[in-house]
């Protein structure tokens, strides 16, 4: 299950083969939503499409907390089997798993408090919310399987087994896909059969993850429970999930006031700013592959405290990084305009986002640096250094915003997120050769 593979030469081709399979992975994301959309529009009712739109953003919010769990579990499996420390390795996935299941269990049990405070914050029509309530008291009963799957993909991304993370997404939106067709359009459910479709998806991908690592059961150390709750471990996993859930917090917190900020100039400037983050979020998806690759391949040679590997894991997956970046960044250049049309059929809209497009041109190749910074500090489990990195970022955006908005209004305020992506990236930098000298002490 896991010899010591930290001493592996790192080569193009390995680096390429865990990357391809987490992007052809994330390509599913977002087409899965669009079906959701497409099935339930065929009800002649605006209802029922917008009650799947608000309740899937709010479930996707709860499930987004424990993000942590998936990069945490990343860092600490690669190290683990970077040492060769097979029984580790195994105690690491029932962690994982314990607090996945665990944080969903929680989130069904306070669900109506959930329900009560999201339609708090965010009220809409009695119809809309009456559905949208159905949506997530069956949703919410998945919780403990979307969660324990954060864990479940950092543990088989640690050792280089993202074909199985493929393999498992494709499972999912395939069972999705497939009840939204015969729940809603052959049983006529509605709302409700959206719902059932992604609730047994996830349930089922949970099963084939578990199958997955069914090697890690096969090590007695999965059950020493001595083991699993060793308090030091446990300590070391609370410090690295508790950094990167601050450092995710304030990443969410500079995007959600982005797009509030946006809407002091109109209703037009505010949804262009939205579609252009797509743009983002695209580039975001299919960077990941190689932010990924960084993690198992840093966290690897860390873990078998090899200084040269650690900086030949961080050169290779940048490199196919950037050259993804300048793609990403041409293929904006020539079709951004198309995308955009895609998106958005309001013409004010469309000639706004145009307005700021070029600065979505810019970003693929800015958001490569923090990107990879991100990948390679999860791997070594550095998660002080991002976590007061991304405090710094954050800080400069704000202090950016405050000054570029008064006067270049929307463009200042799309300067001050470039900025703090230079913030994030540069500061990261300037604690790498710390990152490196902690590698070398092993």
């Amino acid at each position: 299950m896991s010899d010591a593979i930290g001493d592996r030469e790192i080569t193009h081709r390995r680096v390429l083969k865990i990357a391809i399979p987490i992007l052809l992975a994330n390509v599913t994301i977002p087409i899965l939503g669009a079906v959701d959309t497409a099935v339930v529009g065929q009800i002649p009712d605006a209802a029922p499409i917008a009650a799947v739109g608000v309740g899937a953003v709010i479930i996707s919010a709860i499930y987004w907390v424990f993000g942590f769990l998936r990069m945490g579990t990343t860092g600490l499996t690669s190290q683990a089997a970077g040492r060769g420390e097979a029984g580790e390795v195994a105690a690491l996935l029932t962690r994982a798993l314990m607090i996945g299941v665990a944080g969903g269990l929680f989130f069904v049990l306070i669900q109506p408090l959930l329900i009560w405070g999201a339609f708090r914050l965010s009220p809409a029509s009695a119809e809309v919310e009456g559905l949208a309530e159905t949506y997530m008291r069956i949703r919410i009963f998945s919780a403990p399987a979307a969660i324990a799957m954060y864990g479940i993909t950092g543990w088989l991304i640690a050792q280089e087994r993202t074909r199985e993370v493929l393999w498992i997404q494709l499972l999912m939106n395939g069972v999705n896909v497939g009840l939204d067709l015969v729940f809603v359009l052959s049983f006529g459910w509605g709302v409700a059969g959206v719902a059932w479709a992604t609730f047994i998806a996830e349930w089922s991908g949970l099963v084939l993850g578990l199958w997955m690592c069914r090697a890690a059961f096969a090590h007695s150390a999965w059950r020493d429970w001595a083991r699993v709750f060793d308090r030091i471990k446990l300590k070391r996993m609370a410090v690295v999930n508790s950094d990167i859930l601050i450092r995710s917090l304030l990443l969410q917190g500079i995007f959600v006031s982005f797009l509030l900020l946006g809407g002091r100039f109109g209703d037009v400037t505010l949804a262009a700013n939205q579609v252009l983050l797509q743009f983002l979020h695209i580039t975001g998806y299919a960077l990941d592959g190689f932010a990924f690759a960084a993690e198992a391949l840093v966290g690897q040679a860390f873990g078998a405290a090899a200084v040269a590997r650690v900086r030949r894991a961080a050169v290779l997956t940048t490199y196919w990084a950037l050259a993804l970046g300048v793609l990403m960044a041409l293929a904006f250049c020539l079709m951004g305009p198309m995308i955009i049309d895609i998106m958005t059929k309001a013409p004010d809209v469309q000639q706004e986002a145009r307005h700021y497009l070029p600065w979505l041109i810019a970003a693929p190749v800015m958001i490569v640096g923090l990107t990879q910074f991100d990948g390679i500090f999860i791997g070594a489990t550095r998660t002080a250094d991002m976590r007061n990195m991304m405090a710094i970022a954050f800080v400069i955006y704000v202090l950016a915003a405050w000054a570029l908005m008064p006067r270049m209004e929307n463009h200042g305020l799309w300067l001050a997120l470039h900025i703090s992506f230079i913030a994030r990236a540069g500061s990261l930098a300037l604690r790498y050769p710390a990152l490196e000298r902690a590698a070398k002490a092993g």
